[in-house]
């Protein structure tokens, strides 16, 4: 029987307009109220420390993505550090948990910017939105990405939108700079490191880059530049657009708002949040699906290293995509989107992921200690990863011990 492989179909561009959509998608649009909830008007701090948590594993994740250029990403990285299946299969998991629960969380999202429009029932619009995009997500890659790719462009004038129509609030940065800047304060610093830990959720998106490496033209020297300059780009984005939302608006009303950029684009010009209403619909649904695309290619992955069923790892012949691991991955999505709220969602996608990165870290640690360099491959000093492992690592143990101390669950 002829067996089907992936089409190397994605070139630079259409990569980076893929992490870009998932990144935007996965959190700005949906979360910079609730950041506020935590951080009052130190929101950007929390989004700069968020990035600062992020850019070390992301290096990490660079490195990697040019020495095993695989479908699999985390699950394939974890098996050439530590050479343990178990271990391996537990770092798919977790990635492919992480993408569903954050699908999950962009398709709540999306309820609340429609509820601008249409008092719909939550869950006829839950269900609807995650089946067109499993359904989408089977199509094909090309087609998947083509569509996210286009979506990313509106985000994209999204944010440039909600800048321009806050530009006077802008101004004001150089005359109210001191009030953004945190005192040296415990109290302060735990709701900004709380508020951090939520807007780490919006950073989440570059790592899902390396699961379609299979399907990357050239992935040993695309898939690296990708993640880098995907990330560059949204954290440049995500600093302006927080600086925006606390000038603009306070921080109270920021944080009690389902849709902070509807909010923030009528407070700046009286008029309805139709457009931008309209464009952080686009955001949302293109966020969760290419969640759905990294979830279901971690699966595919790691049947054909041979950890799962290898039905899972069966392509379709004309469509050329997983379409039993789409299936499987889609299925799930709905159950946790009708099941749990944003932000518990959220908070549970953050705090996998950090578990996932502080893994990924350590391996690249002991991969690097045995191979030091491979050929065409990007290649950073040791102390990336061992930043990258003490940060995520870190962050994690902060949660675990505000959870037991009683912290707010809000």
């Amino acid at each position: 029987m002829t067996e089907f492989t992936l089409r190397r179909r994605l070139s630079l561009p259409l990569l980076i307009f893929y992490g870009l959509g998932t990144i935007l998608g996965a959190g700005i649009y949906v979360l910079v109220g609730k950041v506020a909830a935590y951080a009052g008007a130190y929101v950007p701090v929390a989004f700069l420390v968020a990035a600062l948590l992020t850019v070390f594993t992301a290096l990490s994740y660079a490195e990697l993505a040019g020495r095993y250029p695989k479908s699999g990403g985390a699950a394939v990285y974890a098996q050439a550090g530590f050479g343990r299946p178990e271990l391996s299969m537990f770092v798919g998991f977790l990635l492919i948990l992480t993408g569903m629960v954050s699908a999950a969380t962009l398709v709540n999202g999306f309820v609340g910017y429609l509820h601008v429009f249409t008092p719909a029932p939550a869950w006829l619009v839950i269900a609807l939105l995650v089946l067109g995009m499993g359904a989408l997500a089977a199509w094909g890659i090309a087609e998947s990405v083509i569509a996210a790719s286009a979506i990313t462009l509106i985000e994209l004038g999204g944010l440039v939108f909600i800048l321009v129509v806050t530009g006077a609030d802008l101004a004001q940065l150089p005359a109210r700079l001191p009030e953004l800047v945190p005192p040296a304060d415990a109290g302060v610093w735990q709701g900004i490191l709380l508020g951090a830990f939520l807007a780490f959720y919006a950073f989440i998106g570059f790592e899902d880059m390396v699961n379609v490496a299979e399907e990357v033209k050239d992935p040993v020297r695309n898939l690296p530049r990708a993640i880098l300059l995907t990330l560059a780009i949204a954290t440049l984005l995500y600093m302006l657009v927080a600086l925006a939302a606390v000038l603009a608006l306070p921080a109270a009303e920021l944080a009690r708002s389902d849709a902070p950029f509807a909010l923030l684009y009528t407070r700046a010009t009286g008029q309805p949040p139709t457009a931008i209403s309209l464009i952080s619909l686009f955001a949302v649904v293109n966020g969760a699906l290419i969640q759905i695309i990294m979830a279901s290619r971690i699966l595919y992955g790691m049947s054909r290293e041979g950890w799962l069923h290898a039905a899972l790892g069966r392509v379709h012949p004309v469509r050329r995509t997983p379409l039993l691991a789409t299936a499987l991955v889609t299925l799930a999505v709905l159950a946790l989107a009708l099941w749990l709220p944003l932000v518990t969602l959220a908070r549970a996608t953050s705090f996998i992921t950090l578990v996932a990165f502080s893994l990924i870290n350590l391996a690249l640690l002991r991969i690097k200690r045995h191979t030091p360099r491979v050929s065409g491959a990007p290649c950073y000093p040791f102390w990336v990863p061992l930043i990258g492992f003490l940060t995520s690592g870190g962050f994690v143990l902060f949660q675990v011990v505000h959870y037991l101390a009683g912290g707010n669950t809000r």
